[in-house]
């Protein structure tokens, strides 16, 4: 079995505009809402093995704070470029690229891509993930290789106004 956690970066700021697309940090519903939601999935027993991140600022500040919930070591967070700017299915490379022994993996990223690759995935219709929103799918499968709609589960879908 192989367990897939896609996650949507919290809210950014606009507020630098200064600032890159890929230097944008959290603004306060963001800092306030990724702690939050790491705190729903520990809540549920999520313990990824590995958590992937896009290299820009929102989407690693919120894999930052999730893993914290999680206790999981930020330090460990596997930082992937291909993820910003990623379309659904160079997202897809980056899970093919996991090694098999992984079980568990968390992706950090951005939408429309996420979205897209949580639908592309799901028997289920997910929509649109909303920011800091998470869709979980499980594989009935022994290889990331083998990961398809064809045996997929959603689990569950979680956003932070859920729980507001």
């Amino acid at each position: 079995m192989k367990t897939l956690y896609i996650l949507r970066h919290a809210k950014s700021s606009w507020e630098f505009d200064e600032l890159s697309d890929h230097d944008r940090p959290l603004n306060k519903r963001g800092r306030h809402d990724a702690p939050l939601m790491g705190q729903e999935l520990a809540a549920r027993g999520v313990e990824p093995q590995l958590i992937i991140s896009s290299p820009a600022v929102r989407a690693l500040s919120t894999a930052t704070l999730i893993a914290r919930e999680l206790n999981y070591d930020p330090d460990d967070i596997v930082v992937d470029t291909r993820i910003y700017g990623a379309d659904r299915d160079d997202l897809l490379q980056v899970v093919l690229s996991v090694p098999a022994e992984v079980s568990s993996l968390m992706l950090v990223g951005h939408n429309e891509a996420l979205s897209e690759f949580a639908n592309m995935l799901s028997q289920e219709p997910i929509g649109s993930l909303p920011t800091a929103g998470v869709a979980v799918l499980e594989f009935d499968c022994e290889s990331w290789y083998d990961i398809s709609k064809d045996n997929a589960k959603l689990l569950f879908h979680d956003f932070p106004k859920n729980h507001k």
